[in-house]
């Protein structure tokens, strides 16, 4: 044997005596030892008490289907038990983490390549419990050194240094989760555990091309599974959904699946889509649905305020960009739903910021019940309130609306959204049409400009104002009502068809208050009104289902068929007192005065009504009629202390002529320039 053979001999056996020896140290020592400089390292590099308090070992294990030279390198397999991850002492003594057993098998020679490979992990009796207090502080942030240490680290984990981490399969007994949260009002205990067979991506989602547009790499499937239940904010909570497995967590960029279905309170939402880079989110991009008694209720649980509905249900898509440097945000694009028995479509993004969040978008209805919009100002039933369990009922002795605006709510965001509703149903009693408006909302001013109707073929435009930063709530109303045709005011009663005018108005209030009732209760300001050309008989009174002007006209006019020339009207409102400043209608052969009171505070009225016959004598009526009661339940009745004053009308004509000027603005001439209110109030000025 040649002396370089037996150099090569003597090399080779001494690698081998080293390797059996390493084998040997490695399968005799005894790793207990190692557990307190494991524990004081870990718990100084985590500023928290962590601790290996069961046994610690480690064992060979030859690698299953690698072949060639690297089935004879053995993977390490470390094994340690009762492993506690504590809490900072301020927050709470229970462990952030603590698990029976844990076995992690590490695949040493792709250390070489600067990756660190655990082809398997396995877990036993896991547990976890995550809390934050009042002041924010939790347990499951972690100290790891001061501000300048972890901008060093910051800047030296953006270095290119190559480094990646390569999970393979996991492992475990269900896991036990508890969350406490003061701020969410949140006690939540859940359970995650391995589904018992994976399911694929696209089979929850009916997604085929469900491949990340970064990777170009396929969605991981579904591995994990959980289940939830407790309180959140104060209301019943559970859920349960999926999760991927620990593909995703590999390299940077890669979308991780997640579905969920929750119930909290009356709320129930179902998401199913991915979240990218999970261990430190960047991107959501997600299905979502929701449904409720109540869209006001989301404030609840979401924080984002939204005005009080009938039940809802809503499904669109949601998306966020998590990794960027400017306000995060969230849209909810291409959302199609109903509220009540109304559709819903549109696009809103909510976004996070200072001073407030915004939330922004379009909402379009193409067939909307006009009934669903009574529980915005509080005006739906008793009977519905009761299905939804409030408390809050409307006294059955008042018709406007008494319910409080939550204003404090509208002081936590801000809003700028668009709703159109194309049509409105409303069965055949009310010529609406379309609905219109842009809702801005600024540090708990509401503003709705326009809030336009169009109805009987004309329109009401409103500028609406509520100052809820104020208290009590400070609001403004500018009306005006335009071309509204008689014809079409009541589109059942078959008797206004040969009616040619118009009706238009004016209204400017401002109250103080937090419901309809009390700003109405409050207010001042003008209304006035002009018809012109309408017809008026009882059986149209009747067929329009109004029991006063049914008895009114009945006194006046019998069952006889009357053309209204004109009808011109005049209120000052003081302190919700509104006074008639003039109401007049000048009919084919008479002309009646209303004079009197609406009392917005109490809900009474007090009218008495005046007939002059023109010409020949129509009337067998010798005293004024009265109106009296309140708005929910009208008295109407013959005055029989007095008597009709024989020219008082006349009389009364030549002390108007300022306010009756100021209607001139609301005539609207037809085809030939002149109607008859254009002689009318020209008659009222010189008179």
């Amino acid at each position: 044997m040649t002396q370089g053979k037996r150099i090569g001999v003597w090399v080779l056996a001494i690698v081998i005596l080293l390797m059996a020896a390493l084998v040997i140290i490695v399968a005799t020592f005894d790793w207990n030892r190692l557990k307190p400089t494991i524990n004081q390292h870990a718990s100084e590099a985590l500023n928290r008490q962590v601790s290996i308090d069961g046994d610690l070992d480690v064992n060979w294990l030859w690698p299953s289907g690698d072949g060639g030279w690297r089935h004879w390198f053995p993977w390490p397999r470390i094994h340690a038990e009762d492993i506690r991850i504590g809490s900072p002492s301020e927050v709470t003594d229970a462990d952030l983490v603590s698990l029976k057993a844990i076995d992690i098998t590490l695949s040493p020679l792709p250390l070489f390549a600067k990756t660190l490979s655990v082809p398997a992990i396995a877990l036993n009796g896991g547990e976890a419990t995550l809390m934050r207090l009042e002041d924010g502080r939790n347990n499951w942030t972690f100290d790891l050194g001061s501000n300048d240490q972890k901008d060093q680290a910051k800047d030296e984990g953006s270095k290119e240094n190559g480094w990646t981490v390569d999970v393979g399969a996991i492992d475990f007994d269900p896991i036990d989760v508890h969350y406490r949260d003061a701020i969410l009002a949140a006690n939540i205990d859940a359970t995650v555990q391995l589904l018992g067979k994976p399911i694929a991506f696209k089979e929850l989602t009916g997604d085929d091309s469900a491949v990340s547009q970064t990777e170009g790499q396929q969605i991981s499937d579904y591995r994990f599974g959980w289940k939830a239940e407790g309180t959140y904010r104060e209301q019943p909570f559970s859920g349960s959904g999926k999760l991927g497995g620990p593909e995703a967590f590999k390299r940077r960029g890669v979308p991780y699946p997640a579905q969920a279905e929750i119930d909290a309170g009356d709320t129930q939402v179902a998401v199913n889509g991915t979240i990218t880079d999970p261990l430190s989110p960047q991107e959501i991009d997600m299905d979502l649905s929701f449904s409720g008694q109540n869209l006001g209720a989301l404030y609840d649980i979401i924080g984002v305020t939204l005005p009080d509905t009938p039940p809802y249900s809503t499904r669109g898509h949601l998306t966020a960009n998590l990794g960027t440097q400017d306000a995060l945000s969230f849209r909810y694009r291409d959302f199609d739903g109903q509220i009540g028995d109304s559709d819903i479509h549109g696009d809103l993004t909510y976004r996070m910021g200072e001073p407030r969040p915004l939330l922004k978008g379009e909402v379009i209805s193409q067939q909307l019940r006009f009934a669903d919009l009574a529980p915005l100002i509080g005006a739906d039933s008793n009977a519905k309130k009761a299905d939804r369990g409030e408390t809050n009922r409307q006294p059955d002795d008042k018709l406007l609306p008494v319910e409080a605006f939550d204003a404090a709510q509208w002081k936590t965001m801000d809003a700028d959204v668009k709703f159109t509703a194309k049509r409105v149903e409303h069965g055949d009693s009310l010529p609406l049409e379309d609905i219109y408006t842009h809702v801005r909302l600024d540090d708990g001013e509401i503003l709705l400009d326009p809030l336009r109707f169009g109805i009987a073929g004309g329109n009401l435009n409103t500028t609406l104002r509520l100052d809820g930063s104020q208290t009590p709530m400070q609001s403004r109303v500018d009306m005006h009502i335009r071309h509204l045709m008689l014809s079409r005011l009541f589109p059942d009663v078959e008797l206004m068809d040969n009616s040619r005018g118009e009706l238009n108005g004016d209204a400017t209030l401002s109250g103080t208050g937090n419901s309809v009732a009390d700003i109405l209760g409050s207010s001042n300001g003008d209304l006035q009104m002009l018809v012109n050309e309408g017809l008026i008989s009882q059986n149209l009174m009747e067929l329009a289902g109004l029991n006063v002007g049914n008895y009114v006209v009945g006194k006046l006019f019998g069952d006889e068929q009357v053309k209204i020339n004109c009808a011109a009207a005049n209120f000052n409102v003081t302190d919700g007192l509104a006074k008639t400043r003039f109401f007049l209608i000048d009919t084919e052969n008479a002309l009646v005065k209303i004079d009197g009171t609406a009392n917005f505070g109490n809900e009474a009225l007090d009218l008495t009504i005046e007939p002059e016959s023109k010409g020949a004598r129509v009337f067998t009526l010798r005293s004024p009629l009265y109106v009296k009661g309140t708005f929910k339940n009208p008295s109407p009745g013959v005055d029989t202390g007095s008597l009709l004053a024989r020219g008082a009308i006349g009389a009364f004509l030549g002390t108007v002529a300022t306010p009756a000027a100021a209607l001139l603005a609301l005539v609207s001439p037809s085809a030939d320039g002149k109607t008859p209110c254009n002689d009318f109030l020209s008659q009222i000025q010189t008179d």
